[in-house]
Protein backbone atom coordinates (compact mmCIF):
# COMPACT_ATOMS: atom_id res chain seq x y z
CA UNK A 1 0.00 0.00 0.00
CA UNK A 2 0.89 3.91 -0.57
CA UNK A 3 1.85 6.11 1.52
CA UNK A 4 -0.02 8.57 3.50
CA UNK A 5 0.38 11.57 5.69
CA UNK A 6 -0.41 11.76 9.64
CA UNK A 7 -1.72 14.91 11.27
CA UNK A 8 1.27 15.86 14.48
CA UNK A 9 -1.51 17.33 16.74
CA UNK A 10 -0.73 21.18 15.79
CA UNK A 11 -3.67 23.40 15.12
CA UNK A 12 -1.75 24.21 11.92
CA UNK A 13 -1.75 20.48 10.72
CA UNK A 14 1.45 19.97 9.58
CA UNK A 15 1.30 17.08 7.52
CA UNK A 16 4.23 14.48 7.51
CA UNK A 17 4.38 10.80 5.52
CA UNK A 18 4.55 7.93 7.09
CA UNK A 19 5.06 4.43 5.19
CA UNK A 20 2.44 1.65 4.54
CA UNK A 21 -0.70 3.49 5.19
CA UNK A 22 -3.78 3.89 2.69
CA UNK A 23 -5.36 7.44 3.31
CA UNK A 24 -9.09 7.62 3.14
CA UNK A 25 -10.10 11.41 2.73
CA UNK A 26 -14.29 10.85 3.41
CA UNK A 27 -16.49 14.27 1.99
CA UNK A 28 -19.76 14.25 3.72
CA UNK A 29 -22.17 17.21 2.42
CA UNK A 30 -25.45 18.40 3.91
CA UNK A 31 -28.12 15.86 3.20
CA UNK A 32 -29.65 13.67 6.24
CA UNK A 33 -27.42 10.35 5.09
CA UNK A 34 -24.57 12.58 6.59
CA UNK A 35 -25.92 11.09 9.92
CA UNK A 36 -24.19 8.00 8.78
CA UNK A 37 -20.99 9.50 8.95
CA UNK A 38 -19.76 7.96 12.30
CA UNK A 39 -21.06 4.56 11.31
CA UNK A 40 -18.79 4.61 8.03
CA UNK A 41 -15.90 5.81 9.29
CA UNK A 42 -16.10 2.95 12.37
CA UNK A 43 -16.74 0.65 9.51
CA UNK A 44 -13.43 2.19 7.35
CA UNK A 45 -11.15 2.31 10.29
CA UNK A 46 -11.46 -1.69 10.68
CA UNK A 47 -9.61 -2.03 7.75
CA UNK A 48 -5.89 -2.70 8.40
CA UNK A 49 -3.31 0.11 8.01
CA UNK A 50 -5.78 2.61 6.68
CA UNK A 51 -6.13 5.96 8.04
CA UNK A 52 -9.53 8.28 7.40
CA UNK A 53 -10.06 11.92 7.58
CA UNK A 54 -13.13 13.87 7.17
CA UNK A 55 -13.81 17.16 4.48
CA UNK A 56 -17.41 18.35 5.99
CA UNK A 57 -19.59 21.20 4.39
CA UNK A 58 -20.96 23.61 7.16
CA UNK A 59 -24.72 22.01 6.32
CA UNK A 60 -23.43 18.71 7.04
CA UNK A 61 -22.69 19.67 10.57
CA UNK A 62 -26.37 19.73 11.00
CA UNK A 63 -26.71 15.58 11.12
CA UNK A 64 -24.12 14.59 12.89
CA UNK A 65 -21.92 14.63 16.02
CA UNK A 66 -17.94 15.38 16.03
CA UNK A 67 -17.96 13.41 18.82
CA UNK A 68 -19.14 10.36 17.73
CA UNK A 69 -16.71 10.46 14.89
CA UNK A 70 -13.38 8.63 15.37
CA UNK A 71 -11.36 10.33 13.06
CA UNK A 72 -10.11 14.12 12.26
CA UNK A 73 -12.45 16.24 10.72
CA UNK A 74 -11.60 19.20 8.68
CA UNK A 75 -14.09 22.18 7.62
CA UNK A 76 -14.27 25.53 5.85
CA UNK A 77 -12.42 27.46 9.35
CA UNK A 78 -9.44 25.52 9.08
CA UNK A 79 -8.22 26.30 5.11
CA UNK A 80 -8.46 30.00 6.53
CA UNK A 81 -6.69 29.17 9.44
CA UNK A 82 -4.11 27.30 8.53
CA UNK A 83 -3.08 29.51 6.03
CA UNK A 84 -1.81 33.31 7.30
CA UNK A 85 0.75 34.36 5.13
CA UNK A 86 2.74 33.62 1.88
CA UNK A 87 4.35 30.33 1.81
CA UNK A 88 2.31 28.34 4.19
CA UNK A 89 0.84 25.38 3.52
CA UNK A 90 -3.07 25.22 2.14
CA UNK A 91 -5.18 22.83 3.10
CA UNK A 92 -7.21 21.84 0.19
CA UNK A 93 -3.40 21.25 -1.39
CA UNK A 94 -2.50 19.48 1.73
CA UNK A 95 -5.11 16.76 1.73
CA UNK A 96 -5.31 16.06 -1.76
CA UNK A 97 -1.83 15.03 -1.53
CA UNK A 98 -2.09 13.74 1.77
CA UNK A 99 -4.93 10.99 0.70
CA UNK A 100 -4.60 7.85 -1.50
CA UNK A 101 -8.78 7.53 -2.10
CA UNK A 102 -11.57 10.37 -1.99
CA UNK A 103 -15.14 9.19 -0.71
CA UNK A 104 -18.16 11.92 -0.77
CA UNK A 105 -20.59 9.98 0.76
CA UNK A 106 -23.09 11.42 1.45
CA UNK A 107 -23.20 14.05 -2.18
CA UNK A 108 -25.90 16.31 -1.92
CA UNK A 109 -27.57 17.70 -5.06
CA UNK A 110 -26.53 21.31 -4.48
CA UNK A 111 -22.42 19.75 -4.21
CA UNK A 112 -23.39 17.54 -7.06
CA UNK A 113 -24.04 21.00 -8.87
CA UNK A 114 -20.78 22.49 -8.15
CA UNK A 115 -18.73 19.72 -8.47
CA UNK A 116 -19.91 18.86 -12.18
CA UNK A 117 -20.07 23.04 -12.62
CA UNK A 118 -16.36 23.02 -11.79
CA UNK A 119 -17.28 25.72 -8.45
CA UNK A 120 -15.08 25.14 -5.83
CA UNK A 121 -16.58 27.45 -2.83
CA UNK A 122 -15.60 25.22 0.57
CA UNK A 123 -13.07 23.14 1.72
CA UNK A 124 -14.33 20.24 -0.07
CA UNK A 125 -14.91 21.41 -3.60
CA UNK A 126 -11.49 23.24 -3.72
CA UNK A 127 -9.99 19.44 -2.42
CA UNK A 128 -12.42 17.67 -5.52
CA UNK A 129 -11.13 20.78 -7.93
CA UNK A 130 -7.45 19.60 -7.37
CA UNK A 131 -8.16 16.33 -6.89
CA UNK A 132 -5.17 14.45 -8.76
CA UNK A 133 -7.87 12.21 -11.47
CA UNK A 134 -4.83 9.55 -11.76
CA UNK A 135 -6.38 8.57 -7.86
CA UNK A 136 -10.08 7.19 -7.51
CA UNK A 137 -12.60 9.16 -6.41
CA UNK A 138 -16.26 7.48 -5.45
CA UNK A 139 -19.10 9.29 -4.77
CA UNK A 140 -22.32 8.38 -3.14
CA UNK A 141 -25.20 10.37 -4.38
CA UNK A 142 -28.21 11.17 -1.69
CA UNK A 143 -31.17 13.14 -2.18
CA UNK A 144 -35.10 13.89 -2.07
CA UNK A 145 -36.80 11.26 -4.86
CA UNK A 146 -38.48 14.34 -6.55
CA UNK A 147 -34.47 15.89 -6.49
CA UNK A 148 -33.15 12.86 -8.12
CA UNK A 149 -35.72 12.54 -10.86
CA UNK A 150 -35.49 15.92 -11.79
CA UNK A 151 -33.44 15.68 -15.44
CA UNK A 152 -30.37 17.78 -14.43
CA UNK A 153 -29.27 15.26 -11.89
CA UNK A 154 -28.86 12.42 -14.76
CA UNK A 155 -26.94 15.19 -16.37
CA UNK A 156 -24.96 16.20 -13.28
CA UNK A 157 -24.38 12.69 -12.28
CA UNK A 158 -23.04 11.44 -15.99
CA UNK A 159 -20.71 14.40 -15.98
CA UNK A 160 -18.64 13.28 -12.94
CA UNK A 161 -18.66 9.60 -14.12
CA UNK A 162 -17.09 11.54 -17.61
CA UNK A 163 -14.46 12.90 -15.22
CA UNK A 164 -13.41 9.60 -14.57
CA UNK A 165 -15.42 9.18 -10.72
CA UNK A 166 -17.44 6.05 -9.50
CA UNK A 167 -20.68 6.35 -8.48
CA UNK A 168 -21.65 4.33 -5.95
CA UNK A 169 -25.73 4.28 -6.91
CA UNK A 170 -28.23 5.78 -4.45
CA UNK A 171 -30.89 3.10 -3.58
CA UNK A 172 -34.71 3.25 -3.35
CA UNK A 173 -36.38 3.39 -0.30
CA UNK A 174 -38.60 5.47 2.67
CA UNK A 175 -36.61 8.30 3.11
CA UNK A 176 -36.43 10.20 6.31
CA UNK A 177 -38.56 13.31 4.40
CA UNK A 178 -41.58 10.39 3.89
CA UNK A 179 -41.09 10.26 0.55
CA UNK A 180 -40.47 6.90 -1.46
CA UNK A 181 -38.55 5.64 -4.02
CA UNK A 182 -34.97 6.62 -5.60
CA UNK A 183 -32.53 8.96 -3.80
CA UNK A 184 -31.06 7.84 -0.68
CA UNK A 185 -27.35 7.66 -0.01
CA UNK A 186 -26.03 3.25 -0.86
CA UNK A 187 -26.05 1.98 2.54
CA UNK A 188 -22.78 1.76 4.63
CA UNK A 189 -22.32 -1.92 4.06
CA UNK A 190 -21.93 -1.20 0.28
CA UNK A 191 -19.59 1.65 0.33
CA UNK A 192 -17.32 -0.04 2.61
CA UNK A 193 -17.35 -2.95 -0.11
CA UNK A 194 -16.66 -0.60 -2.67
CA UNK A 195 -13.67 0.87 -1.17
CA UNK A 196 -11.85 -2.37 0.08
CA UNK A 197 -12.08 -3.74 -3.60
CA UNK A 198 -9.57 -0.49 -4.13
CA UNK A 199 -7.45 -1.39 -1.29
CA UNK A 200 -6.96 -5.17 -2.66
CA UNK A 201 -5.46 -3.95 -5.55
CA UNK A 202 -4.30 -0.12 -5.91
CA UNK A 203 -3.26 1.49 -8.72
CA UNK A 204 0.81 0.99 -9.07
CA UNK A 205 1.06 4.29 -11.09
CA UNK A 206 -1.03 6.18 -8.30
CA UNK A 207 0.59 5.18 -5.00
CA UNK A 208 2.82 7.94 -3.74
CA UNK A 209 6.26 7.15 -2.14
CA UNK A 210 7.62 8.23 1.04
CA UNK A 211 10.07 11.01 1.97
Amino acid sequence: MSACRQDDGDSRVELQESCGTFCILLGVTGSVAALKLPLLVSQLLRFPEVDVRVVTTESAKHFYNPAEVSAKIYSDKDEWELWTTRGDPVLHIELRRWADLLVIAPLDANTLGKIASGICDNLLTCVVRAWNTSRPLLFCPSMNTTMWQHPITAQQVSKLVEFGYVEIPCVAKKLVCGDEGRGAMAEVSTIVSVVAQYLQKPDESSQKTCR
